[in-house]
């Protein structure tokens, strides 16, 4: 019986290791989360500048058509003016591509992110699951100690009855 003990104990305490690197693991998972949720915060101030940035694109566009109206007809200053547009839609079409790039990396990330979550939430589950487990096994292995100890008890009790009785004989 005091190897059945034995046992259950070394049972109780894999599976209490097995809780540890359970609740490890989640740990592990809500800290990656909490850099893909700042990793997220970060791409969206980017995409705020960005705005920013198309403003100020418009601002220039405002300023060339300024220039435009003051430059007259000069044939140099209208070079200078299409190679002011020419930058322009560059600099326009490059951040468009950045953005879509941009779009593109929050929206894999937001899936990886749910993902994550789903898993986080399943591992909890289980994670509880065997809690429950551990807490009626130990019960019962409480139950069954406590049983083992009264039946020898009334061994010995019996024991030195018989012993006494072998005496009296």
């Amino acid at each position: 019986m005091e190897a059945d003990v034995s046992e259950m104990r070394n049972e109780l305490q894999s599976r209490d290791g097995l809780w540890r690197r359970i609740q490890l693991e989640c740990q592990k998972l809500y800290t990656e989360l909490l850099k893909i949720k700042e990793y997220k915060d970060m791409q969206e101030i980017q995409i705020k500048h960005q705005s920013s940035h198309v403003q100020l694109t418009e601002q220039l566009e405002n300023k060339n058509t300024e220039l435009l109206l003051f430059a007259g007809s000069g044939e140099h200053q209208e070079e200078e003016l299409n190679k002011i547009r020419n930058h322009v839609y560059r600099k326009e079409q490059s951040h468009c591509s950045e953005q879509e790039k941009m779009k593109t990396e929050i929206s894999d990330l937001t899936e990886e992110l749910h993902q994550k979550e789903i898993t986080i939430a399943t591992i909890m589950e289980k994670a509880s699951l065997l809690e429950k487990q551990l807490k009626m096994e130990l019960e019962t292995k409480h139950k069954l100690l406590t049983k083992q100890q009264l039946l020898e008890f009334h061994y010995q009790v019996i024991k030195s009855e018989n012993t006494h009785l072998k005496e009296m004989v």
